[in-house]
């Protein structure tokens, strides 16, 4: 987006998440400084033959309100639009509009995507091309599995009149999703979004990226230890779990309401490889963060920590650290959280964006978690191991990349005082 063209500015409001490592951000961030791991060994999965890997990172309980999520609310819902129906519910009390008109009218709109929808309702239709039988199938089936449940259900629950747009794109669903909510709004389209993504955990996750020899298989026994993104002993990605919800606003509906304001949106990047469905591209890696820091009108040394991918696979590893060091060398202060909590797939866009953001506003960067000895395959970026670092920032950059080559940057500014006037 040429930011000539740009008719609004675009911030954040409200905020909301489900994770391995909590369902706040108090207890999100206790975990990160205390180095605690989300990854446990999946007993549950111990009866499925020839599943090699047996970790993942199941998300934190939580509870629902038994009169908003009632069984007649519940039915069209899988656990994957569960989580994104509370995050949102959630998200939209954080940032003070849980009761406001505004998001049952057309100035309202939803950007949120999932890799797929309930995997127990893909069951209950291939039970009918495995046994001729319509058993099993109701009404809802449907419902449940597309993989744009998360969005349409959000919006139903919520009556939003305005926008839906589905980012059914794996590990990019929910930064695509806050990327797309933020071109919405910066165009005048909508006033607010609801964006984000969401996954549940399921044995089919894991059975898919086993089939790719892309799973960690080796630390069975061991979970806390993967996965080791970067890490010369990396040897694949952990599956994990979750949801998070974004509220985004212009800035004119964030002032006019009197709204607290977390950061800005300052620049969204996408692109494709357009080479190979499972091998990343290190250069269009690099280009979309270029998309975006064009998109800010700002330069790599304005940028203050990237939050990367940080997959732990062999090739995803090597190819984005290069193409990170090609942006911005080895200065800036780089890290992920998936050695914390595993690959949340659909969901990873947007928590691991939520939590790079209130790492911004508190002032610090979490650790890559197993990362002991840097792989001298992947580039010398300026990685934070061992603990939490301390670090002021003004602006970070949030990055995810997808099966199929898709490619993701976000660029987030905090919002200080006066920051209206710019």
């Amino acid at each position: 987006m040429n930011k000539t063209k740009t008719l609004h500015r675009v911030v954040i409001t409200g905020m909301a998440g489900i994770s391995p490592l909590g369902n706040d951000w108090a207890a999100v961030r206790g975990a990160l400084e205390r180095n605690e791991s989300g990854i446990v060994r999946m007993h549950a999965w111990e009866n499925v033959e020839d599943l090699n890997t047996r970790v993942a990172a199941p998300a934190k309980p939580f509870e629902l309100d038994p009169v908003r999520f009632s069984r007649k609310r519940t039915r069209s819902m899988g656990r994957v639009a569960v989580m994104a129906v509370k995050t949102a519910l959630d998200a939209l009390e954080d940032a003070g509009l849980a009761d406001s008109p505004v998001i049952a009218s057309p100035e309202t709109g939803i950007a949120y995507g999932s890799s797929a929808g309930q995997p127990c309702a893909v069951a209950e239709l291939a039970n009918l091309i495995l046994t001729n039988s319509c058993r099993g199938i109701t009404a809802t089936t449907y419902v449940r599995m597309m993989s744009h449940s998360a969005a349409v259900n959000i919006g139903i629950y919520l009556g939003a009149k305005g926008r839906i747009i589905p980012t059914s794109s794996a590990c990019t669903s929910g930064s695509q999703g806050i990327g797309y909510a933020y071109e919405t709004i910066a165009s005048g389209k909508e006033s607010v979004m609801i964006a984000g993504g969401s996954e549940e955990l399921d044995a089919t996750d894991a059975a898919i990226f086993d089939t790719l020899f892309a799973t960690s298989v080796r630390y069975n026994d061991r979970p806390q230890m993967t996965p080791r993104p970067f890490d010369r002993d990396r040897d694949g990605l952990v599956v994990g779990e979750g949801a998070g919800t974004l509220i985004l606003e212009s800035l004119e509906h964030a002032l006019a309401r009197g709204a607290r304001i977390y950061a800005e949106v300052l620049g969204f990047g996408t692109n494709s490889d357009g080479a190979h469905i499972t091998t990343p591209q290190s250069e269009q890696m690099a280009a979309a963060m270029r998309l975006a820091l064009e998109d800010a009108e700002i330069a790599p040394e304005a940028v203050d920590y990237v939050n990367g991918h940080g997959t732990a696979t062999d090739r995803g590893d090597v190819a984005e650290s290069h193409a990170t060091h090609a942006v911005f060398g080895s200065r800036v202060p780089y890290s992920t959280y998936k050695g914390h909590m595993g690959h949340t797939l659909g969901a990873c866009g947007a928590l691991e964006a939520i939590f790079a953001i209130r790492g911004m506003i508190d002032g610090f960067v979490a650790p890559v978690l197993n990362l002991e000895n840097p792989d001298p395959a992947c580039a010398p970026l300026n990685y934070v191991t061992g603990s939490v670092r301390p670090l002021e920032q003004r602006i970070v950059m949030s990055n995810n990349f997808a099966f199929g080559g898709i490619n993701t940057s976000l660029l987030f500014r905090k919002w200080l005082p006066g920051d209206e006037a710019l």
